[in-house]
């Protein structure tokens, strides 16, 4: 997306030039959502490299989150990880017959592996090497981290209750992947009257990655037309800095 990004400021009201048209938001009443940036699917040794999947468009998001990361601590907006992870017995998983977990049964869910300092862990298994949060993102004591089970991270979590809590009405979305996990939050978030803006370089998606029309690319199209909003992160960093 070749959006460009202006703001006008009123007190803590930004206006980004996102796709499909502008959007205001109040920085007092906004989050940074930061989906499944964790071992198992952006690092070396993790879920993904060992079955194979191209990383790259996972790893090409870290620099741009990081900075979106960094600007909204300085301006005091509220940051809220989810981490894909479950329980050591996988009973939170899903019934054997569950689609869900069926479709990460390939991925090796639940076996033991050694992670790239040979340390013993288990693949998407939360409390591990695996579901932490990559070292270039790290949380702050101040942030929220929380677990999730299902692709969206609003499903049996609460992360509705943390964003109201916090007065959040916007969410800045970043994360992984485009078209699985950060889709199906956004549209959670929009069902429930949630205004969020994507940063298109701030996620990535291996599914469909090589095709000339990806999946990465269907999803920011969907997004911007019924879902919310689409931007790129040095834009929001611009506004984000003429607030200092």
């Amino acid at each position: 997306m070749g959006a460009s990004l202006s703001s006008k400021i009123s007190g803590r009201v930004i206006t980004i030039e996102a796709q499909p048209e502008p959007i205001a938001i109040d920085t007092a009443k906004t989050a940074v959502l930061v989906v499944d940036m964790q071992n198992d699917f952006g690092a070396k040794g993790g879920m993904l490299d060992r079955a194979g999947i191209d990383l790259s468009p996972i790893r090409s998001a870290i620099a741009p989150t990081a900075r979106v990361l960094s600007a909204a601590r300085t301006t005091g907006i509220s940051i809220v990880y989810l981490k894909m992870g479950f329980r050591a017995d996988l009973s939170d998983a899903g019934p054997p017959d569950s689609p869900n977990r069926i479709k990460h049964l390939p991925l090796a869910v639940g076996t033991r592996m050694h992670t790239p300092n040979g340390a013993e862990s288990r693949i998407l298994i939360r409390d591990t090497w695996n579901t932490d949060i990559l070292e270039e993102l790290a949380p702050q004591p101040e942030d929220t981290v929380m677990y999730k089970t299902r692709y969206s991270g609003f499903y049996q979590t609460d992360l509705d209750a943390v964003l109201q809590r916090l007065g959040v009405k916007y969410l800045i979305v970043t994360g992984c992947t485009t078209s699985v996990c950060v889709e199906s939050t956004i549209r959670d978030a929009m069902f429930r009257d949630y205004c969020c803006v994507l940063l298109a370089d701030c996620t990535g998606e291996p599914i469909g990655a090589p095709l000339a029309r990806s999946n990465h690319e269907a999803s920011l199209l969907v997004i911007q037309r019924v879902f919310g909003w689409v931007a790129r992160s040095e834009d929001l960093l611009r506004v984000l800095a003429d607030q200092k």
